[in-house]
């Protein structure tokens, strides 16, 4: 019989319409202002840090919603705002430099529900406010460092095989093909040598031969592909490099990522010092390899008696360790760095790759040091800034911790190992830190915009309230154009709402503006279907057919129109989600989602409901 689904039909409708409800649910508890604080540096975050906390706040006569501890942060939520920026002044005037604390807005989403995954949708930097940070990379400068490190190696290379050279200079610019570097010898022979010893070495570099009445010449210059892939390298270290430092901020929900070939776009939500974000986007650090002086002993210089030639540092745990002053290599010569398993023990490893200058210099220091413990020590200059006297008052200081002891198992060269790590978490992060300790070349702030929180919540109300307008319009609407039909279609399109924001939540999507407005669109558009399917049925019903056989052929003869209309229109909106920026991403997001969740409503659940309301009965009048 004509216009009846099986039973699975109708169970799928109701399960997809549970799951969409309980998704899109956490959008509706808010959040609450909150104040997140994470440990560094072996700092300890247990009880006796919530006890502290909690009787420096009830001092101020400041009572918090909630203190919670958790694996790797404390979470402190507070009423409103105000009191959530007064304590943080007070946290951070009790809690020492090893602790970071961050605003936050923190979901008050019930537990049982954060324990399914079932968590509200994040708010963009319009909505939530922050700082939104445009950045170029200098890929000239990126170049330029490249062909300048291959100038001290050749210098290098060329001392240790005693091939003797009258100048080694950079000319022209790399970006225009003109950049190359020239090596000036006084015979031909002497010349042949060097560009046979530079061609072993280094293999991708494109090597070609001029002279003049008086010297010979050996040009040397990077080939289009290394030059590109420079580049590249460059910009992911330094989204890498950014990612990192945002991350010591403490941010909620930061977006860092490439824009286009030279750009990188930072938003920080929550944030609103653009000084303090500059601060520490714009922060340097530096890594050193040192030998360990297990001569002497570390509870001896705890108390003050230093051995000559050595200085104490303290290792990622807090436990004291005695190094060389003598710096073995700097961070400055690592080119890469990989983590992974160690085949031999099972263990996790780090992968480093060293520059040819780097790799002789760590084979020399390491040749005579076979057996001992080395180091590797991370260095980091920052700003603190205290509000002392209703003035801001920054103070710098440079923080120097040793993330690693490893021993030293043969003559190290280019390419080694660390082993010796707890796991691969801590490999991991280790890699990141060699390979991001410094920006892989200069970046400018092209464009720089704060948007307060206040400005946040009201496009949140007006997104809001053009929603509701919009839906209630497009309710009334169909009501009094379809009847009985347009409550079935009303219904629907509640669904679709409710299936849009749950997507987006199951997703953790970033909600925008732009993308509400992706959400206004949907909302007209989605009766589109309904709208084809009605008249359809009305056409069939001018006809002389009967109503049930006119049900079946609306749904039947307008699903190939509907399926046309939202396939062009999810075309477009992939296309824009492929070249567009973030604003332009997020409207292509929320639209094709409200595309096909409109697809799902408007064809299966309404034709489910009508055969609820008319399946299997004998009707003469539809209301229509």
């Amino acid at each position: 019989m004509i216009n009846q689904y099986p039973v699975w039909k109708y169970l799928l409708l109701v399960l997809v319409i549970i799951i969409g409800g309980l998704y899109a649910l956490p959008n509706l508890y808010g959040e609450d202002p909150a104040i997140q604080i994470s440990a560094t540096r072996g700092a300890a975050l247990d009880t006796v840090t919530v006890d502290q906390i909690r009787d420096s706040l009830s001092q101020q006569d400041i009572t918090p919603k909630s203190i919670v501890l958790g694996e790797a942060q404390i979470m402190i939520r507070f009423a409103g705002t105000e009191v959530q920026l007064k304590a943080q002044d007070i946290i951070r005037d009790k809690l020492s430099n090893d602790y970071v604390v961050a605003l936050n807005l923190a979901p008050s989403t019930p537990q049982w529900m954060r324990d399914i995954q079932a968590l509200p949708m994040y708010l963009g930097l319009d909505l939530r406010g922050g700082v939104h940070f445009l950045m170029q990379v200098d890929m000239d400068a990126a170049v330029t460092q490249a062909l300048e490190r291959y100038r001290g190696d050749f210098r290098t290379l060329l001392r240790e095989d005693k091939i003797r050279y009258l100048a080694i200079t950079r000319e022209g610019d790399v970006l225009d093909g003109t950049g190359v570097i020239r090596l000036k010898f006084r015979k031909e022979q002497i010349r042949t040598d060097a560009r046979r010893l530079i061609k072993k070495e280094f293999q991708l570099l494109e090597l070609r031969n001029e002279e003049d009445e008086k010297y010979f010449y050996l040009l040397a210059a990077m080939a289009h592909r290394e030059i590109i892939e420079t580049q590249k390298l460059a910009v992911q270290q330094n989204v890498t490099t950014l990612r990192n430092r945002v991350n010591e901020l403490g941010v909620a929900e930061p977006v860092i990522q490439q824009q286009g070939l030279d750009r990188i776009v930072v938003q920080l939500p929550g944030v609103q010092d653009t000084a303090r974000a500059k601060e520490i986007l714009g922060a340097t650090a530096t890594l050193e390899f040192r030998m360990v002086d297990e001569e002497h002993s570390v509870a001896t210089a705890i108390k003050g008696r230093v051995p000559p030639g050595t200085k104490l540092y303290r290792e990622r745990n807090g436990d004291p360790i005695l190094l060389m002053n003598e710096v073995m290599l700097t961070g400055d010569y690592i080119v890469d760095a990989s983590s992974g398993i160690d085949s031999q023990t099972g263990g996790p490893k780090v992968d480093i790759s060293l520059d040819s200058k780097g790799g002789r210099l760590f084979t020399n220091a390491t040749k005579d040091n076979v057996g001992k413990l080395m180091s590797v020590v991370f260095i980091e200059t920052k700003t603190d800034r205290r509000t002392i006297n209703g003035e801001v008052v920054r103070t710098k200081r440079k923080v120097e911790e040793v993330i690693n002891v490893a021993r030293i198992r043969e003559r190290l060269g280019s390419r080694f190992q660390i082993t010796g790590l707890d796991s691969t978490g801590e490999a991991r992060d280790l890699a990141l830190l060699l390979r991001a300790g410094a920006l892989a070349a200069p970046i400018d702030i092209v464009e720089e915009r704060t948007v307060g929180p206040s400005l946040g919540q009201d496009n949140i109300d007006q997104g809001f309230r053009s929603v509701i307008i919009g839906f209630a319009l497009v309710l009334v609407f169909m009501v009094m154009f379809y009847r009985g039909f347009g409550l079935v279609a009303n219904v629907a399109l509640t669904l679709n709402l409710v299936f849009i924001i749950a997507v987006l939540s199951m997703l953790q999507a970033t909600l925008t503006l732009p993308g509400i407005a992706g959400i206004v669109l949907t909302v007209g558009m989605a009766v589109d279907a309904n709208v084809l399917i009605f008249e359809r049925i009305r056409e069939e019903l001018r006809a002389g057919v009967s109503p049930q056989s006119a049900i079946d052929a609306g749904y039947s003869k307008a699903f190939s129109t509907i399926a046309d209309a939202n396939i062009t229109t999810l075309i477009a909106s992939v296309v824009l989600f492929a070249v567009g920026t973030g604003p332009i991403k997020g409207f292509a997001i929320t639209l094709s989602i409200g595309i096909i969740t409109s697809m799902f409503t408007a064809i299966f659940a309404t034709r489910a409901i009508v055969n609820l309301m008319y399946g299997g009965k004998k009707i003469k009048k539809l209301s229509l």
